[in-house]
């Protein structure tokens, strides 16, 4: 007598609906474009090379390697937003409290 348990053909369609689902794309473009304004000019260049390599994974199918490159240029947007704020405060704040004698 056989007693293997049969296979859920349901769970098969789940997985194969499961593994083609796209995920949405997150390059963060718009962010990191935003940032070039700011004057952490190293730091957002990277930031904006990062995006651009999220949106070309995600356009070759690497949805993987576009979720990993779009966190990237995120941090890296966030990182050069907070350093260009720094900047102008403390351009603004010496600008502003020196005195010429």
């Amino acid at each position: 007598m056989n007693t293997k348990p049969k296979l859920d053909c349901s769970s098969d369609l789940m997985k194969n609906r499961e593994a083609q689902e796209i995920p949405p794309l997150r390059s963060y473009l718009c962010l990191t474009m935003f940032t070039c304004f700011c004057p952490a000019w190293p730091i957002n260049i990277v930031a904006l090379v990062f995006s651009v390599m999220a949106q070309k994974s995600y356009d070759e199918q690497d949805y993987d390697g576009s979720k990993r490159l779009g966190r990237k240029a995120l941090h890296l947007g966030i990182v050069s937003f907070v350093t260009g704020l720094v900047i102008i405060t403390v351009f603004i704040t010496v600008h502003f409290t020196t005195h010429l004698v």
